[in-house]
């Protein structure tokens, strides 16, 4: 019989691989580190067990339900996503660095004290998000589901005091379309647009809407219109009607991403506040090296209306003199850009950080607290440093 390249004990390990969590809105990624891409991508939501209604797994309300939900949501990833013990294997979790304690806190709870892992290793999306690209400095947007966080990384570490976040993601790209759909039945132009389900709508974003340029917007501003897309049909499902989407729509529901509120805050307005607000030595690198990631940034059109968007408002009164800046260069990462992060995690997971840098069951146990660099418990100088200081 002969044996594999690892089995011989000549490969970079024998421990088995890690599993790796990116927990999303509305998709979670997971697989094993080390792979080029996640074994599954599944919507966050579960039949609760109680009442048999699907709900998605972080809208819960009281920690004992939220709890649950979180059981029965990894439970499938486990055994039927993966088909792997979670006792055998150590777990690493890509997570925002904005995400809420209590998730952390919940996520850490449930992983030990019900699959009785042996670690579990927390890594911040923005920052292993590089390490797909071997760079170490990048503005890194994020455009989930329901907001775009932006958070400038130098050199590794992330300028926690430049970051931007605004709701501005798919959600509002998609309440968006419902407004326009629902405003032209109500014309009398059509019907059937109020029994669309979220589902459907989200659909409709993906397979039918694009992201236009700026020259076009600027025209249809200016009451100077282009020649409008073509209109396409979308079926509902089996057996019924198909309802006509127009070009206007498909066209103009993702400028809701870059129409400036009463803030003057937009997609593009955040990063360029992201790059004002770090050193002026950082800004020319970050402007250099912008990452977009999550599955908002996929949309057609996304990466060039942003950077169209970026030139023109660098040249204007706004920042022409705060931000002496003309050129902004996108990295193109090595996986889609909805698994980027996930795919961050499963290189760390591949390294000996896993090892070194997780919270052991037994120191879990000890305390039941996912050390935290928001406490200042866990971000004081020791005893040692302190005299030697």
């Amino acid at each position: 019989m002969i044996k594999t390249y690892y089995e011989s004990g000549m490969g970079l390990s024998t421990e088995r691989q890690a599993v790796v969590f990116d927990f999303g809105d509305c998709y979670t990624k997971v697989g094993f580190a080390g792979e080029a891409g996640p074994r599954s991508i599944v919507p966050s939501e579960v039949r609760c067990p109680k009442d048999g209604r699907t709900r998605k797994v972080f809208d819960a309300v009281k920690a004992d339900e939220q709890y649950n939900l979180l059981v029965e949501f990894i439970h499938n990833l486990y055994f039927r996503h993966l088909l792997v013990s979670p006792k055998d294997r150590r777990v690493v979790v890509v997570e925002s660095v904005l995400c809420p304690t209590s998730i952390r806190e919940m996520l850490a709870k449930v992983f030990f004290m019900h699959f009785e892992i042996s670690s579990l290793l927390f890594v911040p999306s923005h920052v292993v998000a590089l390490s797909t690209l071997g760079v170490n400095t990048a503005l890194v947007v994020d455009m989930g589901a329901t907001e775009t966080i932006v958070i400038p990384v130098y050199e590794g570490v992330a300028v926690l005091h430049a970051w931007q976040a605004q709701p501005l993601a798919a959600k509002a790209v998609e309440r968006q379309i419902s407004d326009m759909l629902q405003e032209r039945e109500k014309s009398n132009q059509s019907e059937g647009y109020a029994n669309l389900t979220e589902k459907m709508i989200e659909d409709i974003k993906v397979r039918a809407c694009f992201v236009t340029t700026l020259g076009r917007t600027q025209k249809a501003r200016e009451d100077k219109p282009c020649p409008c897309p073509p209109s396409v049909n979308y079926l509902v499902g089996p057996g019924s009607n198909m309802l006509n989407i127009s070009g206007d729509i498909r066209e103009n529901a993702f400028n809701i991403l870059f129409e400036q509120d009463a803030d003057q805050i937009s997609v593009s307005t955040m990063m360029l506040d992201a790059i004002t607000k770090c050193p002026i030595d950082m800004r020319k690198p970050l402007a250099e090296n912008i990452l977009l990631i999550g599955g908002t940034s996929m949309a057609v059109g996304m990466k060039a209306r942003i950077k169209e968007e970026l030139s023109y408002l660098a040249a204007s009164a706004q920042y022409s003199e705060k931000l002496k800046l003309r050129t902004f260069k996108f990295h193109s990462p090595p996986a889609k850009e909805n698994y980027t992060a996930w795919l961050g995690g499963a290189i760390y997971g591949a390294t000996d950080i896993v090892s070194t840098r997780s919270l052991s069951k037994e120191a879990y146990l000890k305390d039941k607290k996912v050390p935290d660099w928001v406490s200042l418990i866990y971000n004081t100088l020791n005893e040692g440093v302190k005299r030697s200081i």
